[in-house]
Formats: structure tokens, C-alpha cells, sequence
């Protein structure tokens, strides 16, 4: 029983050391994703989906949630914003080729349709981001609009 004391003891004292560190924070600010909302131009109900259920992970600018202080669960978001930037980044999208931009707005409305985004895990503490049936139908139209619009574009070219 000593040993079992002594070892919740260590790890106490290691799991307090570890809230003084954490991860690189995605700080920027809105403004980054300007070009992207000026060349898609989302109607207002789709612009707010965009900055309610997509911005945090798909833009250099994070609202974090409170649980964000806490070590190790900050690294995980760290990660999962990350990855999220890696597949598409908003802030990004003046430096996508058209062919890229149409593209992503393809898996865009894809990823919608299907229900794979957003992310079950981040609707589990953002519930203002499960999305309704015509929260759906809004985004997939607008994307495959956009989408359409880009294909006409390279077309021209």
C-alpha cells in the first residue's frame, strides 16, 4: 500500500509540473480568412456554420474551450487543430491553386453531406456545432456552387 501511495504521489506531482507547459496556441485572429470568405461568399446562415463548426480547426484562428488549460488534454487539441489545418486551412486559401480550391470545396460539401464533418468528437463539447438536416442542405448547396463556380473558372483557362 506504501508503494501504491508513493507512486499516485509522483504522478500528482508530475501531472501539476505538466499544467506549466503546454502547446503552441492557434492565436491569430478572423481577418486571416477574409479572402476566403470574399471569394466564396457564403450566405450569412452558411457563414455563420463556417465560423461556428469549422473555423477552430480549419483556420489560424482557435476559440479554445476551458478545457484547454488542462495537460494533457491541451496537446490533444494541439494535434487535432494540427491535422485539421494540414487537410484545410481557411486562412490558407489565397495561396490554393484553383484546382486545389475546388477541390477542397468538394470534399468540403462531401464531408457534410456524409455527417464525417464536423467532427463527432468536437460536437461532443460544442453543441452548437450539430449541424440540423437544413443546416446540411445549406452548406452542401453552397458548396457545390462554389465548387461549380471554380470548375467553370479552370475551364476558361
Amino acid at each position: 500500500m506504501k508503494i501504491l501511495k508513493k507512486v499516485l504521489l509522483v504522478l500528482l506531482v508530475i501531472f501539476i509540473i505538466a499544467q506549466f507547459f503546454g502547446p503552441e496556441k492557434n492565436d491569430g485572429d478572423l481577418a486571416s480568412v477574409s479572402t476566403f470568405l470574399a471569394e466564396t461568399n457564403p450566405p450569412e446562415d452558411v457563414k455563420k456554420i463556417l465560423e461556428t463548426t469549422c473555423f477552430d480547426c480549419h483556420s489560424n484562428k482557435t476559440v479554445y474551450p476551458w478545457y484547454d488549460k488542462i495537460t494533457p488534454v491541451n496537446y490533444w487539441l494541439a494535434d487535432h487543430i494540427k491535422d485539421g489545418k494540414k487537410h484545410l486551412n481557411f486562412s490558407e486559401w489565397s495561396k490554393y491553386s484553383l484546382k486545389r480550391k475546388e477541390h477542397k470545396m468538394d470534399e468540403l460539401h462531401e464531408e457534410v453531406e456524409k455527417g464525417e464533418m464536423p467532427l463527432e468528437s468536437y460536437t461532443y463539447t460544442h453543441s452548437n456545432a450539430n449541424l440540423t438536416p437544413e443546416q446540411i442542405a445549406a452548406v452542401v448547396a453552397w458548396g457545390k456552387k462554389v465548387q461549380a463556380d471554380y470548375k467553370l473558372q479552370m475551364q476558361a483557362e
